[in-house]
């Protein structure tokens, strides 16, 4: 016999509560205004900042490992396949990228910072939040858009540099932290992954992936 759990008198008025204030507030709050940005805003140009490929650590490196992190894939290469280690392979459900002693040798797609394929994307205004960042090629759903890159800084010189972007009246930053005392700075280094910023319907998202060599990184 089967069982329904019916709402208790208090319940429904608490909800009959919450319904009234929210037709109150909405009433109070009137019809919906297209969302204007200050003049000053509509004023901003985007920082200049020197375009690099990689990484420019500015604080201590993570020493590169002279064996393998333990991970390793059971792909195998079969004749005819364009290539292997795809989204099965066990390196890559664990957001880490095959060695270069991957058995799959160039056939191995799981190498997305060693080969660094970055897809086009052109930078464009927007009407009312700045710069972003379009695709300028088709993008199936999974393959990797672009390595963020910038300047690694530690803690105490994140701090200091946002201090001084304060004092300057600067209101964009570019800073993807990374772990404990490791943030990647795009403002003054970096490249176009800087101005994908976030979407109310966002179609890329951020990935903390794992060299099977060296450090860690971000991939979008």
């Amino acid at each position: 016999m089967l069982q329904e759990a019916l709402p208790s008198p208090k319940k429904e008025d608490e909800d009959s509560h919450i319904t009234d204030a929210f037709n109150k507030l909405h009433k109070q709050i009137g019809d919906p205004v297209d969302f204007e940005l200050p003049d000053s805003f509509n004023k901003w140009k985007s920082m200049p900042y020197k375009f690099i490929k990689r990484n420019i650590y500015l604080t201590k490196k993570i020493k590169r490992r002279l064996e393998d992190d333990g991970i390793f894939c059971s792909c195998s290469p079969s004749l005819g396949s364009p290539g292997v280690c795809g989204r099965d392979c066990h390196c890559g459900m664990l957001l880490s990228s095959c060695s270069a002693g991957c058995k799959c040798g160039s056939a191995c797609i799981n190498k997305p910072f060693q080969h660094r394929p970055v897809k086009k994307m052109k930078l464009v205004q927007t009407e009312k939040c700045g710069a972003g960042v379009v695709a300028d090629e088709d993008i199936k759903q999974g393959e990797f858009v672009i390595e963020y890159v910038g300047e690694v800084i530690d803690d105490k010189t994140c701090e200091e540099r946002l201090w001084n972007m304060k004092h300057r009246g600067e209101k964009n930053f570019y800073l993807c932290e990374i772990n404990r005392d490791m943030v990647i700075d795009a403002t003054y280094k970096g490249n176009m992954s800087r101005y994908i910023n976030h979407s109310c319907s966002p179609n890329t998202e951020m990935q903390k992936w794992f060299f099977a060599y060296p450090y860690s990184s971000s991939q979008l």
